[in-house]
């Protein structure tokens, strides 16, 4: 008992010195994909930012938490639906987003050894939207007004690529869709006192964005106790 408690002391020990600690900021843009505005589903329109801290706990695991502010925006102007193009509505929605999830690498990524400086990952977890609730208007000439603020989760999904530069800094580049939990995002179905007729689009899909961008982060290294005599 007394060997292997001993045992577990040393690997939890180890595993405690061999993290690695990242921040770093996220720049990029944004496009929405749902009821109003363009058809296609990777085309950002709108500047995002944000900053992310990592948690690194093994070369293939680490916890990731990000914060991301843009603006969403569609029209039907860029449309390649005629329904939409004669309809002509659009909107502009100031929205954060705040992700919590697991980056999986898959390659091992240590970045105490530069035998391997690039792998691509996935990302996965769960995020709050804030973001305005909007509705349109006969007076508003067909772009949507904001009525509040209001609140989602949302389930984001992404996929990158990111290499080392230099000893402590890491470059990374990134698509990532999040499914919301909103079908309101574009003011075609508000929430409140506004009238249920001047709900539209379709009222069982609810709407997605895309952040695509690139990621530098710098990291906070602590070797493992086998290597700090290299």
């Amino acid at each position: 008992m007394r060997t292997l408690l001993v045992a577990i002391l040393l690997c939890t020990t180890g595993l405690v010195n061999a993290q690695t600690y990242e921040l770093g900021a996220f720049l990029g843009g944004s496009n929405y994909i749902g009821d109003v505005g363009s058809d296609y589903f990777i085309r950002p329109n709108q500047p995002a930012f944000g900053g992310l801290g990592k948690w690194n706990l093994s070369s293939r695991y680490a916890y990731r938490l990000s914060v991301i502010y843009t603006e969403l925006r569609g029209d039907d102007a860029e449309s390649t639906n005629a329904a939409r193009l004669e309809r002509d509505l659009s909107f502009k929605n100031k929205a954060l987003e705040v992700s919590l999830g697991m980056e999986f690498n898959f390659v091992e990524f240590d970045l105490h050894d530069f035998s391997k400086p690039f792998t691509p990952y996935i990302y996965g977890g769960v995020s709050v939207l804030m973001h305005e609730d909007l509705y349109y208007t006969a007076t508003t000439n067909a772009e949507a007004v904001a009525d509040g603020s209001r609140s989602t989760f949302a389930i984001p999904m992404a996929l990158g690529a990111k290499g080392k530069v230099g000893q402590h800094w890491v470059l990374g580049a990134e698509l990532g869709a999040r499914y919301s939990f909103s079908n309101n995002l574009d003011g075609s179905n508000p929430s409140g006192n506004v009238n249920s007729a001047e709900r539209f689009g379709n009222v069982y899909s609810n709407d997605w964005f895309v952040f695509t961008g690139v990621t530098l982060t710098y990291t906070f290294i602590r070797k493992p106790c086998y290597s700090c005599y290299d």
